[in-house]
């Protein structure tokens, strides 16, 4: 019988050198300021540079750009994102050397380890606002708590902190299933939806896996979840522990009454219990999402027992976090905002955001990722922008994946045009900032949308305006 390797884990190698492939990535590098601080020695590599990586480099971290097999030579362990194959050049060094090596959810939950409130906020969409909710009003309730999300937040100057108190926030993260590494006390549960489908048979699979990840919890422990989704709502009688729902319909535990919004958006409502009045909450971010984001973040808090006025007031204060319909600039008169929706439900999230903020023309950037994304949700490409005037489309961001040569940007963009949308085709940065500045006229709204680098094509167009 083969013999299955033992998993490492972190505490085995305190003050030995920590070598971590894909540190630039948004987890990961603040995984690496957490074991900075906690006295390991530290390395990494990256595909690209990046303000993660020459931020961990002003920390003292050496970091190569480039996977090469030099770069684990005299590492004590290795840490790797689910994303990098077994075929890279680094792992494959590892298993000649006998190197041991951890993936990134194993060395997360194994951080999470010990403490009394370990709280994993799950979902397709909106972990990492609802996560980034409840780290400001933890923060603001003095819990002193660690955290780990997948974004940047300005609370914490980045995605992780090392705090000393009682409480381990965690972006509980379905991509390869690796949320079951974790081992919550409390799990935040904000919807089911088809992603990941490279990894995932069918939206069955998907559930079953979250079932998976709540059939974790303690019987002492809670669970929060989003009562309006039948899905979310089918795996709740079976839980071990506490279960407590939020949502508009009047069945949920947690609602919000006298709920309206602003004209471009911005929610204000009073989030009740029970119909018990909780507290007055008025949102700086806009979205009818992030009504729910914020509900859920409210009930969580209210779970482990953070003052309500308290919370109401963090949220009150939240403006966001980097990537997610976020303002980068105004050029010649036009705003240029972006989001990091990468599906078709998140990019018309982000839309309907942008549609409510005044401009004369809304144009619609997308960088489709990955290319098994786009053939299992192609159809769901080809209205997720319907209320954008102008669609420009770029190549896909291949990400972890090889072009398999069965699907191209081209495909999506005759499709949408079918319909009778305007949408060009401009594959790349350069294509598409020529096409914007030749088209665009001052009080237009431009929203780039992706997971990948398209972030950096609103730099290249600041940078050039500014040059």
């Amino acid at each position: 019988m083969q013999q299955v390797p033992q998993i490492p884990h972190i505490r085995d190698f305190r003050g030995q050198r920590v070598h971590m492939i894909g540190i630039g990535g948004s987890s990961m590098s603040g995984l690496a300021e957490m074991l900075q601080a906690q006295g390991y020695q530290l390395t990494g590599s990256d595909n690209t540079d990046s303000y993660a990586t020459r931020k961990l480099q002003e920390r003292g971290v050496f970091i190569t750009i480039g996977h090469h097999a030099a770069n684990v030579a005299g590492a004590s362990l290795v840490v790797y994102t689910a994303a990098i194959a077994p075929d890279n050049a680094e792992r494959v060094a590892c298993e000649r050397e006998g190197i041991p090596t951890l993936e990134r959810a194993y060395l997360l939950g194994q951080l999470m380890e010990g403490y009394p409130c370990a709280i994993g906020v799950s979902g397709v969409h909106g972990k990492t606002t609802t996560s980034s909710m409840l780290a400001q009003i933890l923060l603001e309730a003095g819990t002193d708590p660690a955290i780990s999300i997948g974004g940047s937040l300005d609370a914490i100057g980045g995605g992780m902190r090392v705090g000393h108190g009682d409480v381990f926030l965690a972006e509980a993260c379905e991509f390869n299933a690796s949320f079951l590494r974790l081992r919550p006390t409390v799990a935040v549960l904000l919807n089911i939806d088809e992603d990941h489908l490279d990894f995932y048979r069918d939206i069955d699979h998907i559930t079953d896996t979250f079932a998976e990840f709540l059939a974790m919890l303690p019987p002492d422990g809670t669970c929060v979840a989003w009562g309006d989704d039948e899905r979310v709502l089918s795996l709740l009688p079976g839980l071990p522990c506490l279960w407590l729902t939020y949502g508009l319909g009047e069945h949920n535990r947690w609602q919000p009454l006298e709920l309206t919004y602003d004209q471009t958006g911005h929610a204000a409502f009073t989030a009740t219990l029970d119909g018990q009045p909780m507290a007055r909450v008025e949102l700086q971010v806009p979205g009818s999402f992030q009504t729910l984001n914020a509900l859920a973040a409210l009930a969580t808090a209210h779970a482990v027992g953070v003052d309500m006025d308290i919370a109401a007031r963090a949220l009150g204060g939240f403006v966001g976090v980097h990537r997610r319909f976020e303002l980068t600039g105004v050029v010649q008169g036009v705003r240029l905002y972006h989001d990091y929706g990468h599906n078709p439900t998140e990019m018309r999230y982000a839309l309907s955001v942008a549609n409510m903020q005044p401009h004369n023309r809304l144009w619609a950037v997308m960088q489709p990722h990955t290319y098994s994304r786009v053939k299992r949700l192609f159809e769901s490409y080809i209205h997720c922008c319907d209320v954008a005037d102008e669609i420009l489309i770029t190549d896909i961001y291949a990400a972890r994946e090889k072009d398999p040569g069965d699907i191209h940007s081209t495909m999506l963009v005759e499709r949408i045009a079918a319909t009778g949308q305007r949408v060009h085709y401009t594959p790349t940065f350069d294509d598409t900032e020529a096409y914007l500045r030749e088209h665009w006229q001052p009080g237009d709204l431009v929203l780039t949308m992706g997971c990948g680098n398209i972030n950096l094509l609103n730099d290249q167009i600041a940078e050039n305006e500014e040059g």
